[in-house]
């Protein structure tokens, strides 16, 4: 009976932790909603609520009016979406080689790729913005998804590798017999395993490209150009003061892009993890 008091304290605890933490993780998108939706005289009150007493729209239409979001989501979506795309087209064949051919010189690359995530952004920006501008990139998409799949890459590939070493050796042993090459085997036998795994690499690249900020502010510089991050920066004054409501509301109109493509495809995610298990 100890025992499993003990075991239902711990589970209630662990329940208990993992609630506070959902909690901790919801609360400042929790309020921004409920910014955004406030009129005013409530932003400015010295009693805050979280439910907005007289809800309005006005915000959404003043962020609207005062800023370009369609054109700035628009570009946020092409560079997201290219960078994506192109990261697993090249991380893919990359993984594969790194995860079926082990060696001193694969462990060397894997732990490069480890370590170049923990550069910072001020390390790489002067060389990255003299080579761009070498190459006339500079204040353009092209240069900015460039930028975007060199930086996401390394992170891809390490996720893709660990997906490939999950793929059974035997499956692409059957292949050999049967006849096919390498390139064939990659593509008929080892890619639909990866799809999972593939669809969660781009998922991370592009919520990754959606979000940045840094990359976007030093490279872009005629506003036709700047993505949604950058011009939500346009909502705070010339002294640092922040204009809460469309703020608000347009940040919450640029989080519902990466709520809804998780939404979508994490069912597909985890149903593909489980059935690779099972073949496995």
């Amino acid at each position: 009976m100890t025992a499993r008091r003990i075991g239902r304290a711990g589970r209630a605890g662990q329940y208990a932790a993992l609630l506070a933490y959902l909690v901790f993780l919801a609360f400042p998108f929790l309020w921004l909603i409920s910014t955004a939706f406030k009129p005013p005289r409530e932003l400015g009150s010295l009693h805050p609520t979280w439910i907005p007493e007289d809800p309005t729209l006005a915000n959404f239409r003043q962020a609207f009016d005062e800023q370009p979001l369609l054109r700035a989501a628009g570009n946020s979506l092409v560079a997201a979406l290219a960078a994506a795309l192109i990261a697993v087209v090249i991380a893919t064949p990359m993984a594969y080689t790194m995860a079926r051919n082990r060696g001193r010189l694969t462990t060397a690359a894997t732990g490069w790729v480890v370590v170049s995530q923990a550069f910072p952004f001020v390390l790489v920006i002067i060389p990255l913005f003299l080579i761009l501008k070498n190459l006339h990139l500079i204040n353009t998409l092209v240069g900015l998804i460039t930028v975007y799949v060199v930086w996401s890459l390394p992170f891809a590939l390490w996720m893709l590798v660990g997906y490939v070493r999950a793929v059974p050796m035997e499956l692409e042993e059957a292949a050999s017999v049967d006849g096919a090459g390498r390139l064939r085997t990659l593509v008929s036998v080892t890619a639909p395993l990866l799809a999972p795994g593939i669809v969660a690499t781009a998922l991370f690249a592009f919520i990754t490209a959606w979000n940045e900020f840094f990359f976007a502010l030093v490279l872009l510089k005629t506003p036709e150009k700047q993505t949604l991050p950058v011009v939500l920066t346009h909502f705070l004054g010339a002294e640092g003061v922040a204009d809460l409501g469309p703020l608000a509301a347009a940040a919450f109109l640029a989080t519902i892009p990466s709520l809804v493509i998780f939404a979508v495809i994490q069912k597909r995610i985890t149903g593909g993890m489980l059935a690779g298990a099972v073949k496995s």
